[in-house]
């Protein structure tokens, strides 16, 4: 629905991006409601860095503000776009097509928000609800008015080859990864200047004519490998066998190897036709 409507307006990334936050908000305020709840999977997420006016934790609603428009949104779009080059900047669905998604969008999002009451009853204020409610309604609409992307017109520099935007994309993921919580107000401090320094970077690439479908690839393939390693080390939220977690870890990851030499082979062919 989000790439739908970026590329249905034309408003591209930037929109992608906007609308990826809204999406986290959404998730983490009401379907399971982890930015409000201090005992969320008996996870203490809230402790770090936290804001007793508002009862949230900065660090965790920054980290999920990371999540979900990065790993969530923009690396799946970015990958699968670039598995169809020829179509990557168009809409794909029609009205019946949107509509249907929607529709699934909905049910996802009642089914994950009984099954979260169900295992935890906690319900934040109405306050919360309302507020969370006016940031969500608030990026929306920033990301509907802004305005239409275009192509770059000129040449600003050096950028660098895909293959080195990719290792920027690991090497920023993987710090973002690994930023321990227990650092509190630092954590968030480190996370923001990590999410700054890519906005400033990434955006000033991609206003060079130089910077194509192969770079927005590479970005996309540094984070789903970043998430993919660092997976590794992540201990289950429930209880599970270790092995049984680890070979998924692997099949994915493997999988989402598959998909970036995929998307590459189809983006170096189209290049070669062009």
């Amino acid at each position: 629905m989000i790439r739908e409507v970026a590329r249905r307006t034309q408003k591209g990334w930037p929109a992608i991006i906007v609308l990826g936050m809204a999406y986290a908000i959404f998730e983490e305020a009401f379907t399971t409601q982890s930015l409000f709840n201090p005992n969320y999977l008996h996870l203490h997420l809230l402790r770090p860095a936290y804001i007793p006016s508002l009862g949230i934790s900065a660090w965790w609603t920054l980290w999920m503000l990371n999540v979900h428009p990065i790993w969530s949104i923009a690396t799946p779009i970015a990958l699968i776009e670039a598995s169809v080059p020829q179509r990557a900047r168009t809409p794909w669905l029609g009205r019946l097509g949107f509509t249907i998604t929607a529709i699934l969008f909905i049910l996802g999002a009642v089914m994950s928000t009984l099954m979260s009451l169900k295992q935890d009853p906690f319900i934040a204020s109405h306050l919360q609800l309302a507020s969370a409610a006016v940031v969500c309604i608030a990026l929306i609409a920033a990301a509907l008015t802004l305005p239409a992307s275009r192509p770059p017109a000129t040449t600003q520099g050096w950028i660098p080859s895909p293959l080195l935007t990719g290792v920027f994309a690991l090497a920023l993921g993987s710090i973002l990864e690994v930023i321990p919580s227990s650092w509190s107000w630092l954590a968030f401090l480190s996370m923001l200047i990590c999410d700054l320094l890519a906005l400033v970077v990434v955006w000033r690439w991609s206003r060079d004519t130089g910077w194509n479908l192969r770079n927005q690839l590479a970005l996309a393939a540094g984070a789903a490998l970043a998430y993919g390693w660092h997976s590794f080390f992540q201990q289950p939220v429930v209880p599970a066998a270790v092995l049984v977690v680890r070979i998924g870890n692997a099949v994915f990851l493997l999988a989402a190897v598959w998909l970036i030499w995929f998307a590459a082979k189809r983006c170096q062919a189209l290049t070669t036709l062009n």
